[in-house]
């Protein structure tokens, strides 16, 4: 007798015809765009860190903070996305597309840290304020401000993926910094004024902590294996209850393999098992049109 050959991760993995049409694989990321904006950050942040202890200016410094830490931020980016187009291997049968939204989860966690260190020190700035060169300031936050605006332009052309949009929250949050600290250096240059630099810094960083917050919450949310935020799972339920030859449904789950990519598995109790494939078909068709589920698992129950 001859043994029957042991089927391969490959194999196993394979979609079949009228199985569904997604992907293990994350696709449509782009990493030339990361790692340009990556390499653009780290160049400046180098040079506006230095900058900012040099002119006591907290608002460059909270602004070179950002960028340092958008960075870090970027290459966590680019590193996650290189990792989620790991086909799926004996281990990990989903794929890797959720390192992108793990990514997201832990650039949030470091602007959290990054504004708490920039609330610190503003509040400590009022009580003892400190002289800052308000021309070097606006020159340097001139400059930091041209480039977030090129790196915010090459990751807005990939909003689809989440871990993206995270690394797209710092940026944002180091435009509204070099904005500030624009706006502080011409300010403390013309008339004095030195409140304006930690106070314009406790702006930007409310500013920042509302997107933050959101990424937090959407990177969580997927991590948990939520129900995706555009997807009603008790609509989802009653729709499949309605479906001819369909009586009830139980054990229904719905979640995000990744992001952009929801799955349902469940089992429905029908009242002929002979008219399975029927109701399967007209199940999909639904879940794909109405809903836009298309990697389905479902498991026929008989009535009795």
């Amino acid at each position: 007798m001859h043994a029957k050959p042991t089927p391969s991760s490959a194999h196993l993995h394979a979609h079949h015809k009228g199985d569904a049409k997604h992907t293990h694989v994350a696709v449509g990321r782009s990493q030339g765009a990361l790692a340009l904006a990556l390499s653009l950050t780290l160049v400046f942040a180098v040079i506006e860190v230095l900058t900012g202890f040099v002119s006591h200016s907290l608002a460059l410094i909270s602004d070179a903070g950002h960028m340092v830490t958008d960075a870090a931020a970027l290459g966590l980016a680019l590193l996650a996305q290189l990792i989620a187009k790991r086909p799926p291997s004996a281990r990990h049968s989903f794929g890797f597309g959720r390192a992108e939204a793990l990514a997201a989860f832990v650039n949030a966690l470091a602007m959290l840290a990054v504004v708490g260190w920039i609330v610190f020190e503003a509040v400590q700035r009022f009580s003892a304020p400190q002289q800052v060169q308000g021309g070097t300031v606006f020159v340097v936050a001139v400059i930091g401000l041209a480039i977030n605006l090129l790196v915010a332009w090459l990751l807005s052309r990939d909003q689809e993926s989440m871990n993206t949009r995270a690394a797209l929250v710092h940026v944002m949050g180091d435009i509204l910094g070099s904005i500030a600290a624009i706006a502080a250096g011409a300010v403390i240059y013309l008339t004095g004024w030195m409140p304006i630099d930690p106070l314009l810094s406790l702006f930007v960083s409310v500013l920042i902590l509302k997107s933050t917050i959101g990424i937090l919450r959407d990177s969580y949310h997927a991590l948990m294996e939520g129900v995706p935020h555009q997807i009603d799972y008790l609509q989802v339920g009653a729709d499949l209850a309605c479906v001819p030859g369909v009586l009830s449904v139980h054990d229904l789950h719905v979640w995000d393999m990744s992001p952009g990519q929801p799955a349902l598995i469940g089992h429905l109790r029908i009242g002929n098992l002979r008219d399975w494939p029927h109701v399967l078909a007209t199940v999909k068709e639904m879940l794909l049109t109405k809903h836009g589920i298309d990697h389905v698992t479902l498991q026929p129950e008989s009535h009795d």
